[in-house]
């Protein structure tokens, strides 16, 4: 008889487990599932960001070519779908060897700068940018130097002519009205030699190398991070 009641004990110790284990199983599932959906969520607004931020430096690429294409040539000036405007005569953008802006390229910025700021910092796109980047870049020899000093002497070239381009242009009346704006998010970068332009050989194309470009980030960058950073 005590023999009958251990055993209906014993069976119902195993199925109090049992129905713990399989309790325990649905919690599991039901954050496996949890998570699964937040984690498309999150994939989901990853992609929205994305394809928002293609469409808008689609529009925006547009717009820069149909305010400059008639221009482009005169300025040795080319622009492309990575937003990057890059003028690249520099016979008319500095002396060889000189950090100081040329009257040539003075004018064309001039006439350039202010319709580019009009576009960049329009209601349309301003709150979208997240930095307009001066660009200097050289090419990669320096007379009678090593390549790494003449990569080094070539980084502080490039760098004055950034700086130079950055004064001259917040020097301009036309943009007196968005100096704030422009302080607060563009840049000058002196890149020395470490973005070569190639000819089609594959070697360094040194003239066409040389040159000053503007280029825009937007902000798509940080507003993936911080979606990414808030599932950790």
């Amino acid at each position: 008889m005590r023999s009958d009641e251990e055993h209906i004990e014993q069976e119902e110790h195993w199925v109090s487990v049992s129905d713990l284990m399989a309790g325990l199983m649905m919690v599991f599932l039901l954050v496996a599932i949890v998570f699964m959906v937040n984690a498309e969520i999150e994939r989901n607004k990853v992609r929205d960001v994305a394809i928002l931020y293609d469409r808008l430096r689609t529009q925006l690429y547009q717009d820069l070519v149909r305010e400059f294409e008639p221009d482009l040539e005169a300025w040795g000036a080319e622009i492309n779908p990575d937003l990057s405007i890059r003028f690249g005569r520099p016979e008319l953008i500095f002396e060889n060897g000189e950090k100081d802006l040329q009257d040539g390229f003075k004018a064309i910025l001039t006439d350039f700068f202010p319709r580019y700021l009009n576009i960049i910092a329009s209601d349309k796109y301003r709150n979208d940018i997240a930095e307009v980047r001066i660009e200097g870049h050289t090419s990669s020899g320096w007379l009678g130097q090593d390549d790494d000093d003449a990569y080094i002497l070539n980084m502080g070239l490039s760098q004055e002519r950034t700086r130079s381009t950055l004064d001259y242009l917040l020097s301009l009346g036309s943009v007196e009205g968005e100096k704030d704006w422009l302080k607060q998010h563009m840049t000058a970068n002196g890149l020395s030699s470490s973005k070569p332009v190639l000819s089609a050989d594959g070697n360094e194309d040194r003239e066409r190398s040389r040159r000053v470009e503007f280029r825009l980030r937007t902000d798509a960058e940080s507003r993936i991070a911080a979606i990414l950073q808030s599932q950790l």
